[in-house]
């Protein structure tokens, strides 16, 4: 897939994937994984980014399986950015979806 197009969108996955629960680093990583391919690398900062811009508050949880995890916690404001993202992907979706139609399937 076109990195461009993953650069774009990781920030609204990470913000959609926080809305109903709490998740650290490496669980993002796995689930965006799961559907996009992406590097672990990309992850992180953007999470560091976020935070500082106060869309995320983290907390360390203890893990059973090793040491101490950091998660992240969808903030108010985080909330409010996320249903403008997800506003502002759905008008340029449409408006993609409708030129590629037009482009590809108008003979």
């Amino acid at each position: 897939m076109n990195v461009q197009f993953k650069k774009g969108v990781l920030e609204l996955c990470v913000l959609a994937l926080l809305d109903k629960k709490d998740r650290y680093g490496y669980e993002l990583v796995q689930k965006i994984s799961d559907q996009i391919a992406i590097s672990e690398g990309s992850v992180y900062p953007l999470l560091r980014r976020l935070t500082k811009e106060e869309y995320f508050t983290t907390y360390l949880q203890e893990s059973s399986e090793g040491p101490s995890r950091k998660y992240y916690k969808l903030t108010d404001s985080g909330r409010k950015y996320l249903h403008e993202l997800i506003h502002e992907w759905q008008e340029f979706s449409n408006g993609v979806n409708q030129l590629i139609k037009e482009g590809v399937f108008n003979d």
